[in-house]
């Protein structure tokens, strides 16, 4: 191998760890938070806390992995967890994500560019996370509602159930293999949709009186 291309080399594995998987990550935890708000965060800051995974944080997000900030995490996480298993709750939950989720993908993904001074890693951050968690969040919406319509909010809890399941899986293969979200992230928002649309089209089918 020339020594010329050394160099070049080396300017390729910096834009790959200082911007290709710190915005992979940042897709895999964007996506994650558009279906949870809290723990992708709460699993963000437990691993950076640790050291594992290799991950490491943008100096300006270190609070993230002080205590007070995990527990609070913790708290809000469980929170989350048994309100979106309650019927309406849960449809009041999603529409607060319209709001808070985009922050939270936002400050996932800027968090990960740890390379970056705090304002590039910012902006980053919400190029990247910000519209990510509400597309995702707008698709968890559409299916909630399309379960109510057809199990007057029965069928909610399972699908908050497999939502839970969807988002930790979805960061813990972030964190593990960032090159895999963008599958990831297609298989994700065709099984949603394609949910989203069998239901609805069993709402049709139920006659009205």
């Amino acid at each position: 191998m020339p020594i010329d291309s050394l160099p070049d080399l080396g300017a390729s594995a910096g834009v790959l760890q200082t911007w290709i998987l710190p915005a992979l990550l940042g897709l895999g935890l964007a996506s994650a938070t558009g279906l949870r708000t809290f723990m992708p965060l709460l699993m963000l800051a437990i691993a950076a806390r640790f050291g594992l995974f290799g991950i490491s944080l943008n100096e300006q997000m270190g609070w993230l992995v002080s205590t007070p900030a995990i527990a609070a995490l913790g708290v809000a996480a469980v929170v989350e967890f048994a309100g979106d298993k309650i019927p309406v709750l849960d449809h009041g939950l999603s529409a607060m994500g319209v709001f808070i989720r985009p922050i939270a993908g936002a400050v996932a993904a800027a968090s990960v560019f740890a390379g970056l001074d705090p304002t590039t890693a910012a902006i980053a951050g919400v190029i990247v996370g910000a519209p990510t968690a509400l597309a995702f969040n707008a698709a968890q919406g559409g299916t909630r509602l399309a379960s109510t319509a057809t199990t007057g909010g029965l069928g909610n809890p399972i699908l908050s159930f497999i939502e839970d399941v969807l988002s930790f899986f979805t960061v813990l293969l972030a964190f593990v293999a960032p090159i895999l979200i963008p599958i990831a992230m297609i298989l994700v928002a065709v099984l949603v949709f394609r949910l989203a649309n069998r239901l609805r089209g069993r709402a049709e089918d139920v006659p009205s009186f």
